[in-house]
C-alpha cells in the first residue's frame, strides 16, 4: 500500500492504458491561482494529442520543480531514474566533453505524465529526431523581446516573418513563448547538419531585420542590442538549443503556457491570456493548431543562398553559444 505523502495520498492515474503514479498529487505547484502537481497532470492530460504532437519522437530536456515553481529548477538531460520499462530514450552524445546523455523521447502521452510525477513542469525539445538527431526537421524562429521592447513590436516582427515566409513558399506555425515574446515553427527537409540550419536562420532574420531595422536586431552581443528592439534569435537553432514546447506550461507562478495561436490571432494576442487555467477550454474548442504541422517540409536552400552572399558582402557568422 502507498504510503500517505506531506501532499495526499498518491493517485494512479489511467492514461490511455498505463498507469501513472503520481505522488503528492496536492503539492503547491503555482502560487497565483494554487494549482497543484494533480492540476498539471491533468492540464496535460486535456492537451494531451497537442503536447505529444509538440514533443514526439523529439529528444527532451526536462526543467523540473521539485518543490514548485517558487523553489529551485532542476536541468534535466539525463532521464530520472525510476522510469518504468515503457518510456523510451534517445541517446544523445556530446563529443567536446566525451559524454553522453540519454534524453526522454517522447512516444505517448503516458510519457509526458510520467515527467509530470518527476515534478517537470517544462517540456523543452531538440528539433531534430531519434531518426537522426544530427539533421533537424524543424526550423525555429524565435522573436525574443529585449526588456524596453513593447508587444507591438514583436507582433510587427511576425507579420513581417510571415510575408517573407510566404514569399518562400514556406508556412509557419507561431505561438507564444509562454513569456514575452513568439515563436514561429517551419518544417524543413532533414538534410542539413545544425550548422547549416542554424545558418539558414541567421540568413532570414537578417532579411527580417532590413524590413524593419528600426525595430529588429541580428546583433549578437546583447550589450550592443537596442534595448527597445525585438532579437531574432537565430542561435535556437543550434545543436543542443532548446526551447519550451507548444502546449508546455512554464515555470511562473502565472502558469503561463507557450500557445499556439492562430495568425488572424497576432494583431490582438496577449501572451499572459494563455494559462493552464484557459488552455484546457480552449484546446477542447478549437483542437491543437499545429496539427498540421508534419504535413509539408520545406527546402532551406534558399535560404542557404542568402547566407552565401551575406557572407559574400562581407557578414560574419556569429560564434554559437
Amino acid at each position: 500500500m502507498a504510503s500517505k505523502g506531506e501532499f495526499g495520498e498518491p493517485v494512479i492515474l489511467d492514461v490511455e492504458g498505463y498507469d501513472v503514479r503520481l505522488s503528492n498529487p496536492g503539492r503547491p505547484y503555482f502560487a497565483e491561482r494554487g494549482e497543484t502537481k494533480l492540476d498539471l497532470a491533468n492540464y496535460y492530460l486535456a492537451v494531451g494529442p497537442g503536447i505529444v504532437n509538440a514533443l514526439r519522437e523529439r529528444p527532451c530536456m526536462l526543467h523540473r520543480f521539485p518543490d514548485g515553481v517558487d523553489g529551485p529548477k532542476v536541468h534535466q538531460k539525463r532521464l530520472p531514474r525510476g522510469a518504468p520499462p515503457w518510456v523510451e530514450t534517445v541517446r544523445l552524445h556530446f563529443p567536446r566533453y566525451g559524454l553522453h546523455a540519454d534524453e526522454l523521447c517522447v512516444t505517448k502521452l503516458a510519457d509526458v505524465i510520467w515527467a509530470v510525477q518527476m515534478s517537470t513542469v517544462e517540456f523543452h525539445p531538440w528539433n531534430s529526431r531519434r531518426a537522426d538527431t544530427e539533421k533537424p526537421d524543424e526550423w525555429r524562429i524565435d522573436l525574443d523581446p529585449m526588456p524596453d521592447c513593447p508587444f507591438s513590436r514583436v507582433r510587427a516582427a511576425a507579420g513581417v516573418c510571415r510575408d517573407l515566409l510566404a514569399e518562400l513558399g514556406a508556412v509557419g506555425y507561431p505561438k507564444t513563448s509562454g513569456g514575452r515574446g513568439l515563436h514561429i515553427y517551419v518544417r524543413i527537409h532533414p538534410e542539413h547538419g545544425f550548422g547549416d540550419v542554424r545558418r539558414a536562420a541567421l540568413a532570414f532574420a537578417r532579411e527580417v531585420e532590413r524590413r524593419l531595422p528600426d525595430e529588429v536586431t541580428t546583433t549578437w552581443w546583447r550589450k550592443d542590442r537596442d534595448p527597445a528592439a525585438v532579437f531574432v534569435d537565430y542561435n535556437q537553432n543550434a545543436r543542443d538549443h532548446t526551447i519550451a514546447a507548444a502546449y508546455s506550461v512554464r515555470g511562473n507562478t502565472r502558469g503561463t503556457v507557450s500557445a499556439p495561436v492562430t495568425w488572424d490571432e497576432i494583431p490582438d494576442v496577449e501572451p499572459d491570456d494563455f494559462t493552464m487555467a484557459t488552455m484546457p477550454a480552449r484546446f477542447a474548442a478549437i483542437g491543437d493548431l499545429h496539427a498540421r504541422i508534419d504535413q509539408t517540409a520545406y527546402d532551406i536552400a534558399p535560404l542557404l543562398e542568402w547566407a552565401a552572399r551575406d557572407e559574400r558582402e562581407g557578414a560574419a557568422t556569429p560564434p554559437e553559444e
